[in-house]
């Protein structure tokens, strides 16, 4: 029985999976918008918006944690910029948005687009698809 057992197990064994969700969360919150498989995406949304309610806060004992939790001070340095805060401090949850998409061609995996709920495309590509 699976009695409070939360999230999936995505076929890693656990020091694997941390690692996996680790460096989702640090590619999410660089490039703000990434494309990954539909479990993953769905595991990674539970990981990563728990940083962005904390870095609402800004404090030394919370860029701290998140440092520690990240492992990645250019992530954390982001998560807690006066622009990126100043886009959810209105919001009380749900920063992520995950786009389904069509099926992967090598194995026919669901594939999702999993981004912060108020991105926009940068100016230079925007231009470029007109």
């Amino acid at each position: 029985m699976r009695h409070n057992v939360a999230g999936k197990r995505l076929g890693r064994s656990t020091n694997q999976r941390k690692a996996l969700m680790k460096n989702l969360a640090i590619a999410l919150i660089e490039h703000e918008r990434i494309q990954t498989t539909l479990p993953k995406a769905k595991e990674l949304r539970k990981y990563v918006e728990p940083f962005i309610t904390l870095a609402k806060t800004d404090n030394l004992a919370n860029r701290r944690l998140a440092v520690s939790r990240l492992g990645s001070k250019t992530a954390a340095a982001k998560l807690f910029n006066a622009d990126f805060r100043k886009r959810f401090e209105g919001r009380p949850g749900g920063y992520t948005r995950i786009l389904k998409m069509a099926h992967r061609l090598g194995d026919a995996a669901d594939v999702a687009l999993i981004e912060f709920v108020d991105y926009t495309l940068p100016e230079a590509s925007a231009e470029a698809g007109e």
